[in-house]
């Protein structure tokens, strides 16, 4: 028997029409599966309505797969893929496996020989460093910095340490209400001349992208609070 195939399913990256930033080739795709591995399974099937599933939504399979998910049960979750159905990963935001446990479900998808199709959509990551302006050719993203000041601190001084000796952009994210805190700690313990790129609301209307010297932010706060940012270290 033939097995199935693991799509990555991209979403888009706030409340905005789908037809803006999805291909049409997803549409084609969602209605080929009948089993998800779901970040949010509310937020998927309003999701998949959106794209205009014409699959009745009641007749799919969406099993959990978050932070809190068991990983060693994520075998007998995936099984439909060895009796040859076709399987989508869908996370919240964006492309699955990027900052998301979508991770785990490619990762198993590899030890059992079952092909993994990552589809086009919007990664807030990639967006952020082609419109930062800083080096595309060595990067790295450190995902969330630690929630503990001190360790938050020291962190963002090793990673200014990085941009220095490596010549590497460096790519890191906050929880959005924490935004204000990690943006002061930046302007209080970077080097005025080390650059930052803010780059929030990507492909929403409200999209803003800038990226100014630690000197000229301090003059310059933008409103991060609660808004989805990718934030950049360079020199």
């Amino acid at each position: 028997m033939n097995k199935g195939k693991l799509y990555l399913i991209p979403t888009t990256l706030g409340e905005i029409d789908p037809v803006s930033t999805i291909p049409t080739s997803v549409y084609q795709i969602i209605n080929e599966i009948d089993y998800y591995l779901v970040e949010n399974e509310k937020w998927a099937r309003q999701y998949l309505k959106k794209l205009g599933i014409k699959k009745p939504l009641q007749e799919l399979t969406l099993n959990v797969l978050d932070k809190h998910t068991d990983i060693t049960e994520l075998s007998t979750t995936m099984k439909p893929l060895l009796e040859g159905k076709n399987m989508g990963v869908i996370s919240e935001a964006g492309c699955p496996g990027i900052a998301d446990p979508g991770a785990e479900a490619v990762k198993l998808a590899h030890q059992k020989n079952i092909q993994v199709i990552p589809l086009i959509g919007p990664s807030s990551v990639l967006l952020a460093l082609m419109a930062s302006g800083f080096n595309g050719q060595s990067f790295a993203f450190q995902g969330y910095l630690p929630i503990d000041r001190s360790d938050r601190i020291r962190k963002i001084k090793e990673l200014e340490k990085l941009v220095q000796s490596l010549h590497q952009t460096q790519i890191f994210i906050e929880t959005p209400f924490r935004n204000n805190h990690l943006f002061e700690d930046l302007l209080k313990n970077c080097s005025t001349a080390t650059k930052l790129c803010v780059a929030m609301d990507l492909t929403l209307p409200s999209e803003f992208i800038k990226t100014l010297s630690i000197s000229e932010w301090k003059s310059k706060v933008p409103e991060l609070h609660k808004r989805p940012a990718i934030f950049l270290l360079y020199k």
